[in-house]
């Protein structure tokens, strides 16, 4: 596999309405991040994902776009974008954009023309159908709940949204449709943007009347045909989220032969603690040999024909230090723990803003605290059909896409130094006691356990290129691995749970490399601590 940039670069996540605002109105924005291009500097990352800042009416919080090339006011203005990446580049930075193209907003101009008329020449932008006896076209269901169909009165037909009924479907078996969005990601690609991040990208090639949402079968054949019409022959970074991709499926956008995709996002190892069959309202205990069998399974499947991407945390999951850690008597080791099993692993690795800081998800006791579009969809279905409150809440409370979205905790100043305002969402109260301040002060804090990862996956070729094998014999709830590059092995070795387990250490350990507890090289038979996690090289 040819050596790419992105394949040593760790990329830091920025959800710009939750980090930083510097007008006082409680909206995080542009030149907030230009603010803090220093803190991530300091951190050592090299790329951030922007989630969008296009302009939108916020339906799903920036998901739903007006206009493709033109800023939210809130975030401020084209100049400040320009600015950004421009000073980013200065810091050695680039800037991967999201890249929205299986919908628009119901603002976007082409479905304000779209839904005029059944011959305007924009209707074929979207997917329209007539009523099957009076009612939805057919069974496919919203992402955010109810029907994916949506009558209009103007023209008596359905269009199709898999999300918000403001966000409807782009059609891309429509040629035109193509061209517009190649044109868009080359007026982007020009002003020197570092790649895409492509969201639900799954989804364009779907075939609604069949049924068929994911991985449709023309899906490959629109990738491999953006490949070559934007930033196929550019040294560029792309990603797609992909929610149904298998190992398999994987390799098809990501093997370098193919010309699609850099790599893509898989959530298999994000589903494992919800129940078979239902949706990830429907909570169950995590299983970490269930955990060790799907992250291993991706660390060795893809071979040299993909590449993994490896995140914990984004905009639309909770916080893995309340999720699968202990946000409270071990909150500083199992945030640790996970950023030492995730990023010694191959693959790029994804830190979500405050991730490295051990920031926390934060319950709600009402829904009217709620502000995600899916959140308060669900909660309004599920009520209706008989769930008991607590119980809708308490998966609000495991699951809910607000988690992740509470303003970033820079320091103990009033609403964590995010605003002088009032915060779009009330900011996590715990931001007294964890914020970056205070992190980047104390050289043992989770921070500087993820500044050093970073710093060990620049200067360490096996972690990006070396072999993976799991370590079988441990405990149930011990997750060892090795990673092997010619003469060179490391063990990698973590503890997830808060009981202490006995571990017999298979070769002799030469070096600790990186430890969440105070520790000597471990020889033999070591008693790990609750959430105990350690590297080293072994002889």
């Amino acid at each position: 596999m040819e050596k790419k940039w992105w394949h040593q670069s760790v990329v830091y996540q920025v959800y710009p309405r939750s980090f930083q605002d510097t007008n006082g109105d409680g909206i995080g924005d542009l030149r907030g991040i230009i603010s803090r291009l220093d803190y991530l500097t300091y951190l050592g990352i090299d790329t951030i994902w922007l989630s969008p800042v296009y302009e939108s009416p916020n339906d799903d919080n920036g998901y739903d776009i007006s206009d493709y090339e033109a800023i939210m006011a809130e975030f401020g203005t084209m100049a400040e974008m320009d600015e950004l990446i421009e000073e980013a580049k200065k810091s050695g930075i680039k800037i991967i954009l999201d890249l929205v193209v299986n919908h628009t907003s119901d603002e976007h101009p082409w479905f304000i023309e779209s839904r005029k008329s059944k011959d305007n020449p924009y209707r074929d932008y979207y997917i329209w159908r007539d009523p099957v006896n009076g009612d939805v076209t057919n069974s496919l269901r919203s992402i955010f709940s109810g029907p994916a169909w949506e009558f209009d009165e103007t023209t008596g037909q359905y269009y199709l949204h898999l999300y918000s009924k403001k966000q409807p479907d782009l059609n891309w078996e429509n040629e035109l449709v193509r061209q517009e969005v190649y044109d868009m990601m080359n007026f982007w690609i020009d002003k020197g943007i570092g790649g895409f991040r492509m969201d639900v990208i799954d989804t364009i090639g779907k075939l609604p009347d069949q049924e068929i949402t994911n991985n449709g079968p023309r899906l490959h054949e629109y990738l491999q045909e953006m490949n070559q019409a934007t930033f196929g022959d550019k040294d560029l970074m792309t990603v797609g989220e992909t929610w149904g991709a298998t190992t398999e499926i994987a390799k098809l956008y990501s093997d370098p032969k193919r010309n699609e995709l850099s790599m893509i996002f898989q959530f298999e190892h994000m589903t494992l603690d919800q129940q078979a069959g239902k949706d990830k309202w429907d909570l169950k205990a995590l299983d970490v040999s269930e955990l060790k069998q799907v992250l291993s399974k991706w660390q060795t499947a893809l071979g040299d024909e993909g590449w993994n991407s490896l995140f914990w945390n984004n905009h639309d999951l909770p916080r893995i230090v309340s999720r699968w850690g202990n946000d409270q008597e071990y909150r500083v080791e199992s945030a640790k723990m996970f950023a030492i099993l995730l990023h010694m692993m191959k693959g790029t690795p994804y830190i979500y803003q405050g991730e490295e800081l051990g920031m926390t998800n934060a319950p709600i006791q009402d829904i009217s605290e709620a502000q995600d579009i899916e959140t308060i969809n669900m909660y309004h279905e599920r009520f209706a059909s008989g769930y008991r409150k607590e119980e809708i809440l308490q998966s609000i409370n495991a699951k809910g896409r607000d988690n992740a979205r509470t303003p970033m905790q820079w320091d103990e100043t009033a609403h964590g130094g995010f605003t002088t305002g009032t915060p779009w969402l009330s900011v996590n109260p715990n931001y007294k006691t964890i914020n970056a301040k205070q992190a980047v002060a104390d050289p043992s804090s989770i921070f500087h356990t993820y500044k050093r990862l970073i710093e060990l996956r620049k200067h360490n070729e096996i972690i990006v290129w070396g072999d993976y094998e799991l370590l079988i014999e441990t405990p149930a709830e011990v997750f060892a691995y090795y990673r092997t590059l010619n003469e060179e092995r490391w063990l990698i070795v973590c503890n997830l749970s808060e009981q202490t387990h006995e571990l017999i250490i298979p070769q002799e350990a030469t070096e600790l490399i990186i430890a969440n507890y105070d520790r000597e090289v471990p020889m033999g038979e070591v008693e790990l601590r609750p959430y105990e996690a350690f590297v080293v090289k072994i002889r």
